[in-house]
């Protein structure tokens, strides 16, 4: 996992939230990564669950290590292995974040927790059961996090090298001397008001979409450590996923983000609305679509109910042609930014808005 700010000590968070049957945890460790599956041992620690190193996750449950002493530097990579002593072929639903373009590895039998290389026998782009890693950073300043589901979790980035418009963010924000976390809570084909529909025979697990973004805010925002400000791109899954059909309608995405901003401000966040990018010629674009990204943004540009405003759509977009990507911007699926306009997506980011004491700015 690829941290933003640097610590003197870090936890993990493990999850089962969307599992059917309880997870053992008969060992866990975490570290500094080398290369590949490799770590620097000197730095590694051996994690425990309220002082013990097995525990066993109920079904639902999220638990959280004891903090370790461990020198965490910024924009580095953390190890943290995971001994998981049951089957994990089991019909259970395991939770998982799918395609999380960060090379995972997979060892052969047996516990190997802190061996300075792991006995791979395979690789794989998601991660299992790991939610988060906190570090302690007593001179931090906050945390942002970015809301929002495939371009925000950086799908048709190039795997492994951290180029997701968050990772283009933090890295601006450690530049500039700030000491703000980013987290990501983008998850692929992720929708404001519905589910992605599972057919039938197809696993819900290969599917990703996650429970919908009113539903995840409460567990993926508001739940995060030291969170002091949100970025929310949410919609195009909505728009697009209706083709042709009226609904939901602009006027219910809109309902919904009044909702996220009515959770946030509850709370004492700042929450920061970004404009949906450009999808013509992406497989569900129609221009019912359009029509409804277009009232949208313009909501979001023009309704004053978010705190500021980050106009994606504009950084983005093709100027001959705005509801098209730029084509350098594009990764070829009409849909999703390349690498390249993930960063231009990164760099169209207002730095100012995260400094206390900000007023409302746009930033287009």
């Amino acid at each position: 996992m690829h941290t933003t700010i640097g610590g003197s000590k870090a936890r993990v968070v493990l999850t089962n939230a969307y599992g059917t049957a309880p997870v053992t945890i008969g060992g866990a460790h975490i570290a500094l990564r080398d290369q590949q599956g490799a770590i620097q041992t000197a730095s590694g620690r051996a994690l425990t669950f309220s002082g013990k190193s097995t525990i066993t996750i109920p079904a639902n449950a999220v638990i959280v290590s004891d903090p370790v002493s461990v020198t965490v530097p910024p924009m580095t990579d953390l190890a943290i292995d995971l001994y998981l002593p049951g089957t994990t072929n089991a019909p259970a639903t395991l939770t998982m974040h799918g395609a999380a373009f960060q090379t995972s590895y997979i060892s052969e039998t047996g516990n190997h927790v802190g061996k300075a290389t792991l006995p791979q026998v395979s690789t794989t782009r998601s991660w299992f059961l790991l939610s988060r890693v906190d570090v302690v950073a007593p001179d931090a300043t906050g945390a942002i996090v970015a809301f929002g589901d495939s371009i925000t979790d950086g799908a048709a980035s190039t795997p492994d090298t951290n180029n997701r418009w968050p990772d283009h963010l933090a890295r601006r924000l450690l530049a500039q001397g700030s000491k703000m976390a980013v987290l990501n809570a983008g998850i692929g084909g992720n929708r404001v008001l519905s589910e992605a529909t599972v057919p039938p025979g197809i696993d819900v697990r290969a599917v990703g979409a996650g429970i919908n973004a009113l539903a995840r805010f409460e567990r993926h925002v508001l739940s995060q450590a030291g969170v002091t400000h949100v970025i929310v791109l949410e919609g195009i899954n909505d728009i697009g996923n209706a083709r042709e059909n009226p609904t939901p309608t602009a006027e219910d995405l809109i309902a919904g983000h009044r909702q996220l901003i009515e959770q946030a401000h509850a709370r004492g966040l700042k929450i920061f609305g970004a404009t949906l990018t450009p999808f013509w010629g992406a497989a569900y674009y129609t221009q019912v679509g359009e029509a409804k990204r277009q009232a949208l943004n313009e909501w979001i540009r023009t309704g004053k109910a978010y705190d500021g405003v980050i106009d994606f759509d504009k950084a983005t977009r093709d100027p001959n042609d705005p509801k098209k990507l730029l084509e350098t911007y594009d990764s070829c699926d009409y849909l999703h930014p390349s690498d390249a306009g993930y960063k231009a997506m990164g760099d169209a980011i207002d730095l100012s808005l995260f400094k206390a004491g900000a007023s409302s700015t746009s930033s287009r």
